[in-house]
């Protein structure tokens, strides 16, 4: 499996995925910040990791996707710093032979990336 990891500063830009001929399925995530933060209007949510931890973990959660689903490849974007309203702070793409796989994945993905990735944000 491939695996693409990116934690950044910068804003978050759409590629196209490459992908081999036997893929059926492109799976693609945007976490995009709210202006709602348990029931207060924020600006923007401010992004802070524990960078060497955070790839560490990534790294278990890419290595248990590899284990469980025949995924070509997963990319992960990250965003760190201060993230406006209204622009993404997460992209996730997984690449599979079908769409369940894919789905299954990328949620499995999201889930213990919430669980066990240390990134902190604060609202702004």
């Amino acid at each position: 499996m491939k695996r693409e990891l990116t934690l950044t500063h910068n804003p978050i830009i759409e590629s196209v995925p490459l992908m081999s001929d036997g893929i059926g399925a492109v799976v693609t995530f945007h976490g995009v910040v709210r202006g709602e933060e348990d029931g207060v209007s924020i600006t923007a949510i401010d992004y802070e990791a524990y960078e060497e931890m955070a790839l560490h973990q990534f790294g278990l959660i890419f290595d248990a996707i590899e284990e469980n689903w025949p995924v070509e490849k997963v990319r992960l974007i990250h965003r760190l710093g201060v993230v406006p309203v209204n622009e993404p702070s997460l992209r996730v793409e997984v690449i599979a032979p079908h769409r369940a796989e894919a789905f299954e994945a990328c949620q499995f993905l999201i889930d213990e990336m919430k669980k066990k990735v240390p990134i902190w944000k604060r609202p702004k």
